[in-house]
């Protein structure tokens, strides 16, 4: 039997419900505003369906009407579903667990550090075990361009941008004046390996990778970090281990804050 031609309405008791996820579903940032016409030939319902739908929706304030031009967009009330979600979409909170599992599998310091413009910010911490460790205190932050917790996040910044946090010692760097292909070529070197290391850099008994974290669209938000003594992790020979620990880490909290495969990464350019 031929397939009907003309789109019908979703059957059975959940219908009515279907129905109205599929049309909340057909707004997006690309399309924020839609008419009834659009949005019918986007879900695959009549036009009466989906009007009767939409009247229902802006009663309760999921959708607006706009009596100019009579499109839709999504109303606030959609936020107050989103909330719960929304907060478990906090750094923080979708990092921590990580954290712990992280500091726990490298028996080292695993840390969580943001970017606020020209520092990275320590905002979560799992100390290490050992009684010999690497700690900072949540809310210090790092300015020097040795940091891997800074330097990770400047190989996802414009070059631009970059040689102005160092030039102006925003971002302090102590190897003499940055030189901008040098400064570059390192960056690149951090984005295609996927993490940045301090191996004694910062101070000569500190070692220290970070690797990034990026918000759902693709851009970069900090980085998890794994701290130890340099003696130990050359001793036990488990940098590799812990750099691989990291990343995987890393990818999961990118993950968890929303960031679909798909998404392209936001790099210095």
């Amino acid at each position: 039997m031929a397939a009907s031609s003309t789109p019908t309405s979703r059957q059975g008791a959940p219908a009515a419900l279907l129905n109205g996820l599929a049309i909340l579903e057909s707004f997006s940032s690309v399309a924020p505003s839609l008419t009834v016409t659009q949005i019918a030939a986007n879900v695959g319902l009549h036009k009466s369906t989906v009007s009767r739908v939409l009247q229902g929706m802006a009663e309760a304030g999921y959708v607006l009407r706009d009596p100019g031009t009579g499109k839709y967009q999504l109303g606030l009330r959609v936020l107050r579903l989103a909330a719960p979600l929304l907060a478990d979409l906090d750094a923080r909170v979708a990092a921590r667990p990580y954290l712990e599992h992280l500091s726990t599998e490298t028996q080292e310091t695993a840390a969580l550090t943001l970017w606020n413009g020209k520092n990275a910010v320590v905002v979560d911490q799992v100390a290490s075990p050992h009684q010999v460790k690497h700690t900072a205190s949540v809310g210090t932050q790092y300015d020097r361009w040795q940091s891997s917790s800074v330097r990770v996040v400047l190989a996802h910044l414009p070059k631009e941008e970059v040689m102005r946090l160092l030039e102006s010692g925003e971002v302090r760097f102590s190897d003499g004046n940055p030189d901008r292909e040098q400064v570059s070529e390192k960056l690149q070197a951090i984005m295609e390996k996927g993490y940045a290391i301090n191996y004694g850099q910062t101070t000569p008994e500190e070692f220290g990778i970070a690797a990034p974290i990026y918000d759902l669209q693709g851009s970069i938000l900090g980085g998890l970090v794994v701290s130890a003594p340099l003696s130990r992790v050359e001793h036990q020979g488990k940098s590799e281990f812990m750099i691989q620990k990291l990343k995987e880490a890393a990818a999961a909290v990118t993950m968890r804050l929303g960031k679909p495969s798909g998404v392209a990464l936001t790099s210095a350019s």
